[in-house]
């Protein structure tokens, strides 16, 4: 959720906000970098499937949106018709 929410931050405009997010799911990642399916709030324990693409797919795509907003430009997607 953390992920998706910080795409969408970074997407309208809300850097700060965007980053506090992805950087509180990075500071979950394990000593290798890797992320389980669930992080568990009160423990930080990885939980579920581990690791876990569709995690780190969500870190990918959080940070492309994060350094588009950076950079001013708009994101390439949606691809416009």
């Amino acid at each position: 959720m953390h992920l998706w929410l910080a795409s969408a931050l970074a997407r309208a405009g809300r850097i700060e906000k965007a980053e506090k997010y992805l950087v509180g799911v990075l500071d979950c990642a394990n000593d290798l970098g890797l992320l389980a399916e669930e992080i568990d709030p009160d423990t930080g324990e990885l939980l579920g499937n581990f690791p876990q693409g569709f995690s780190h797919l969500g870190v990918i795509s959080a940070a492309l949106n994060l350094a588009y907003a950076h950079s001013g430009a708009d994101a390439p997607w949606p691809p416009q018709r």
